[in-house]
């Protein structure tokens, strides 16, 4: 009889499964990071504005319209993002958003370079879709910048 002794249980976790799982989502994560940063490349205007509230943009997914140099429009929804869109597409696809979604943020990211002329058509196209609030993407001032 073995009243005495008494068996210990073995309380060791073979943590080399998990190990394997961070490294493969490591490795997905790093490739698919850069596919992320989705849409046109815009050089911004530098102004010193304030950030938007982060709650709004965490609570919907804005619209951003995003004008190039070359004045050509292009919207971050439907379809294919990289492609530009004629003034009645861009109508079409924000008012169906706006109505779904009245919430929704509208953004504007328009190049330097294009004119103002296409900025303020795009606004006039924006306020026509039913967006209420309209916003503007820029650069922030860099602190030497600031008189």
């Amino acid at each position: 009889m073995n009243r005495g002794r008494k068996r210990r249980l073995m309380a060791e976790i073979n943590v080399v499964p998990y190990i394997d799982v961070m490294l493969v989502l490591l490795i997905i994560f790093m490739i698919t990071a850069p596919l992320l940063t989705q849409g046109i490349t815009v050089d911004l205007p530098d102004v010193g504005a304030e950030p938007l509230d982060p709650e709004l943009l965490s609570e919907n997914e804005p619209l951003v319209v995003s004008i190039d140099r070359e004045g050509l429009v292009y919207l971050n929804v439907g379809g294919d993002p990289d492609d530009p869109i004629d003034e009645q597409t861009l109508l079409t696809r924000v008012a169906a958003v706006v109505r779904q979604a009245p919430e929704t943020p509208v953004l504007v990211k328009s190049d330097q370079a294009a004119s103002v002329g296409q900025f303020a058509r795009a606004m006039v196209l924006l306020r026509q879709a039913g967006a209420e609030s309209i916003g503007m993407i820029t650069d922030p001032l860099e602190v030497a910048d600031v008189p």
